[in-house]
């Protein structure tokens, strides 16, 4: 009877398809997309802000900073009228209306010291912050910190998310401290060191958190290394080829006998597929498959291009920074920065120079990020450069925006929207390095808190508005922007800076028993493993 049953049930599946073949069905009613998830810190009305910000420098010490940003209300009351001898003016007097008084806000940063010991035996090169770890009910989330140094080391913390208790403050063992220290201490005791990471065997050029799973390091020894951070295992190393020998360029510091080497930098696509990177001695760049975990392609450098970016016929030619973005047009077409001794050329997906940054501005160009103008892809992004002369630069790279190109040149301009610092705030050092930490109100205006750091050791927090990096194309000079809120002297000389914006503890929440939780990204890992 089984097969009988068998042969029924398909016959009245077939006539099933059939009449449903003729039936016409009704499509479903399209649902709205949903808006874009916001990767900004959510203001809580006038509550403090505290942003915690870590600083290497040359002197080795590992330097944590905690700003509080408190906004006050300021009132400003009308100017007294002067009395007139006039009658008519007297009897008019009682008519006419008072202004009233009117009040505004405004913001002060305070400092105070988190950490600060001697975290390497040389010069600390680098630093990386990690994403939150994620909420769980009555727990709290971490940040790890990786730094690395001249001594092929890499060291990692654990810092906590939240803001230090003010039972900590109170104590009387902290106030007797905070007395005997030139600068005021609030000690945050959940910050612990986890390890030491010894992949490497030269100089640390740079790490990246690209997730919270990974870590992904580049040392002078050519390799980009892949670490889990679930148990700090090495899953992969990308081998750079060592550049050959083509004389002895000005600024080469490589020994008797041997060739400057050594990856300069890299970037990882937010699609965690695709990184590019470059390397010191080489006129090119190199592609890498993430999920193949090997070489793409190489890109060389066009000799044009080169002498346009102000790489002469004796300059090494090497790229010095490289990071991804997208432009400000509508769309916000990806594309990426590459960072040379004196300028930034903008490349395209289709890896093709479009556009240099600088123009007109001769000044050693430090560090590059691109800034986010909103979430949306049709808000695009700026692209902040740090320079020799205290200044932090926002360009607009998008091609409708950029200025043609001189005659006898091929890239275009892009255009200057405005400038931070500079000898018009008082700032005359350079900037070294610089962290941008988006903010949003309740009403959803975006701003941004600007942390600055350079050699003289001086770390400056400034506030940046909406309206002051609008793109305007009307607009035809740059501006000043930005409002100096706090600076705090760190008597070292900074070398990389970085910075994260502290969330609100969670009442109930208990200190976890481990570091962190192995089981939050194990689905993740177990697909990224190759």
């Amino acid at each position: 009877m089984a097969p009988k049953r068998k042969r029924e049930a398909a016959a009245n599946g077939d006539a099933a398809e059939k009449s449903n073949a003729t039936k016409k069905v009704k499509a479903p009613p399209a649902k709205a997309a949903a808006p874009p998830k916001s990767t900004a810190f959510k203001l809580n009305g006038d509550a403090p802000v505290h942003i915690q910000i870590i600083a290497g420098s040359y002197d080795r010490v590992l330097h944590g900073v905690t700003v509080t940003i408190k906004t006050t209300e300021v009132t400003s009351e009308p100017p007294a009228e002067a009395e007139s001898t006039d009658k008519k003016k007297k009897s008019k007097k009682s008519k006419t209306t008072t202004t009233p008084i009117t009040t505004a806000t405004e913001q002060s940063a305070s400092f105070a010291d988190t950490f600060l010991f001697n975290a390497h035996n040389s010069a600390i090169r680098c630093l990386a912050i990690s994403p939150p770890s994620a909420p769980a009910p009555k727990q709290t989330q971490k940040v790890l910190l990786a730094t690395g140094s001249t001594d092929e080391r890499i060291n990692i913390y654990n810092l906590s998310a939240h803001p230090p208790s003010t039972r900590s403050a109170s104590d009387p063992d902290a106030q007797l401290l905070s007395t005997l220290a030139p600068r005021p201490i609030l000690e945050n005791n959940k910050n612990r060191e986890l390890g030491t990471l010894l992949h490497h065997t030269g100089n640390i050029t740079r790490l990246c958190f690209p997730n919270r799973s990974k870590l992904l390091s580049s040392a002078e020894d050519s390799v980009i290394g892949v670490t889990r951070t679930r148990d700090w295992a090495l899953l992969h190393n990308f081998k750079c080829p060592i550049p050959k020998v083509f004389g002895r360029p000005s600024g080469d510091t490589a020994g008797v006998g041997g060739t400057p080497q050594g990856v300069n930098d890299f970037a990882v696509h937010p699609s965690n597929k695709i990184m590019i990177s470059v390397s010191k001695g080489e006129k090119c760049m190199r592609l890498w498959n993430l999920e193949t975990g090997k070489k793409s392609r190489v890109l060389n450098f066009e000799r044009a291009m080169l002498n346009e970016a102000g790489e002469g016929k004796h300059s090494t030619g090497e790229a010095r920074r490289i990071v991804w973005g997208s432009s400000s047009s509508k769309g916000g077409e990806d594309e990426f920065a590459l960072t040379f001794d004196r300028d930034v050329v903008i490349f395209g997906m289709d890896c093709r120079p479009r556009c240099r940054v600088m123009g007109d501005i001769k000044t050693k160009v430090h560090e590059i990020k691109y800034v986010r103008l909103g979430d949306r892809e049709e808000d695009g992004a700026l692209l902040a450069v740090s320079t020799e002369d205290g200044r932090v630069l926002f360009f607009d790279t998008a091609e409708e925006s950029c200025q043609p190109a001189p005659e006898g040149k091929t890239l275009a301009t892009a255009r200057l929207v405005g400038r931070l610092g500079g000898k018009e705030a008082g700032v005359t050092g350079r900037v070294k390095d610089f962290v941008v930490l988006p903010v949003e109100d309740e009403k959803g205006a975006r701003s941004w808190f600007v942390a600055t750091a350079g050699s003289d050791g001086q770390i400056r927090v400034w506030r940046l508005t909406g309206d002051e990096l609008k793109v305007d194309g009307e607009q035809k000079e740059s501006k000043q922007v930005g409002k100096l809120l706090g600076t705090y002297g760190t008597q070292n000389r900074i070398t990389c800076l970085e910075g994260f914006v502290m969330i609100p503890k969670p009442d109930g929440a208990e200190e976890s028993e481990y570091e962190f939780d192995d089981s939050e990204d194990d689905d993740e890992d177990d697909s990224d493993d190759e």
